[in-house]
């Protein structure tokens, strides 16, 4: 499949494997996003928070699912786009990105996306609207 256009129900898009989730993509995306909070860069203030060590940002996770659909840009844009965060991303964890196509009416297709860990733990899942010009 190479276009949007072509995609038909229970199709997914070709999957993203991101690189282990490293400290500097924290720092960065802390620096982006204007979260600081420590228990995304600083080990020691995870684990007073009572966490192994250090997590990703939610939405770090999120900002990345969206990579899905950017080679599709020409085709149309994400009209909506609602997660829910079921786990937490560590450092070094490798996250699948994935999304399946659920509902196709017109110009609107709906799908089923989610993030999952290396030993296969979905991390977030949700819903993207995506809508064709």
């Amino acid at each position: 499949m190479s276009t949007l256009t072509q995609i038909q129900l229970g199709e997914s898009l070709p999957e993203i494997q991101l690189q282990p989730v490293s400290r500097m993509d924290l720092i960065k995306y802390s620096g982006a996003s204007g979260d600081f909070n420590p228990i995304h860069t600083i080990d020691d203030e995870a684990k007073k928070a009572g966490l192994p060590g250090i997590i990703a940002h939610g939405m770090w996770t999120m900002g990345n699912l969206a990579k899905l659909f950017t080679s599709y840009y020409e085709e149309g844009f994400v009209k909506d786009y609602s997660i829910r965060f079921k786990g937490m991303v560590f450092l070094n964890d490798v996250v699948i990105l994935k999304a399946t196509l659920k509902e196709k009416q017109e110009q609107t297709l709906r799908f089923d996306v989610q993030a999952i860990n290396q030993e296969g733990n979905v991390v977030l899942k949700g819903e993207v609207v995506y809508y064709l010009y």
